[in-house]
């Protein structure tokens, strides 16, 4: 669920929130109105409840200033209220917090985490202090790394160029980029739609469409989990998590090896036999490399508890 900038927290709903999210459709026409059917769905079955809305976008509220603002003319960025939100939060936020428990660090202050999300959607978080301070989705999710279907961050000049001239009308540009884009784009029929299961099998039979969606959806988590190692100044630890955090051992191997520059390294042994929550680091990295299922329900509930808690004192 979008919360936009109405809603940086866990918040129990009520009339006022419900038509608060209603107004935050055009920021997530998906999502949204899925969402606002379950709150409704909810209200049926279980009267006055208390229900308590979780928004993706809450974690990355704590983005400074120079991370969120986009460098467009003020009157667009105010009338529109333009600015980059980030997505996957409950993702980023649960990872960031249990590699900090599997390392057991005291300092959790100073702890600096590059959370790589890696599925379907994909993003990155820089995570300093429990806070996120940098991350590759922005004012909408198809921004950043490449995705199954979306391309990430492209040149928003080559957008213009094809609604220019009646290259491309605007309802194809749209479908393009959000449905026939990224991995699907590059691997075609062999790549299953942009499945990476099926990616990563169709490149391991030597099919060259293939190679080159892998080789190119590397080299952007690269460069973008360097960048946010940059946020924070440096990085304590990696991880990954989702779809293809959890289950792609290759895609884990071949991305730390871009990385070693920073001090990450793992143990191919444990990367390969991985099982869960797990560190895959060498002894001696300078950098600790972790592997986090994915927990979005337990962020939820924590989120939900402690609402609840702050209701039962008022």
């Amino acid at each position: 669920m979008h919360g936009g900038t109405l809603y940086t927290t866990a918040t129990l709903i009520d009339d006022q929130v419900r038509a608060g999210i209603a107004g935050l459709t055009s920021l997530a026409p998906l999502h949204q109105p899925r969402a606002l059917a379950g709150i409704d769905a909810a209200t049926a079955a279980f009267g006055s409840l208390p229900q308590v809305a979780c928004f993706d976008t809450a974690f990355h509220a704590t983005l400074p200033p120079e991370a969120s603002t986009y460098p467009l003319p003020r009157d667009w960025r105010h009338t529109f209220g333009l600015r980059k939100f980030g997505f996957h939060g409950l993702s980023h936020g649960y990872a960031a917090r249990r590699a900090a428990e599997l390392l057991n660090i005291r300092q959790v202050q100073q702890f600096r985490v590059v959370t790589c999300h890696l599925g379907a959607g994909s993003s990155l978080a820089a995570v300093h202090g429990g806070r996120s301070v940098e991350t590759t989705m922005g004012f909408t999710p198809v921004d950043g790394l490449v995705m199954a279907t979306r391309p990430g961050s492209i040149d928003p000049g080559m957008i213009l160029w094809l609604a220019g001239e009646r290259r491309l009308r605007l309802a194809d540009l749209a479908d393009g980029i959000e449905h026939r884009s990224g991995l699907a784009a590059l691997a075609g029929p062999e790549g299953g739609r942009g499945d990476m299961r099926q990616v990563l099998a169709a490149a391991g039979r030597g099919d060259p469409d293939a190679g080159l969606a892998v080789a190119v959806h590397l080299h952007r988590l690269v460069a973008s989990a360097a960048a946010m190692a940059a946020a924070m100044n440096g990085i304590d630890a990696l991880v990954f998590t989702g779809g293809i955090g959890e289950h792609a051992p290759v895609v884990r191997s071949r991305a730390c090896a871009g990385l070693a520059f920073l001090g990450v390294a793992i143990d191919e042994e444990r990367n390969l036999a991985v099982l869960g929550d797990a560190d895959i680091s060498t002894a001696d990295a300078r950098v600790r490399t972790l592997v986090v299922s994915a927990r979005e329900d337990l962020e939820i509930a924590m989120s939900v508890r402690g609402v609840l808690a702050t209701q039962s004192r008022t």
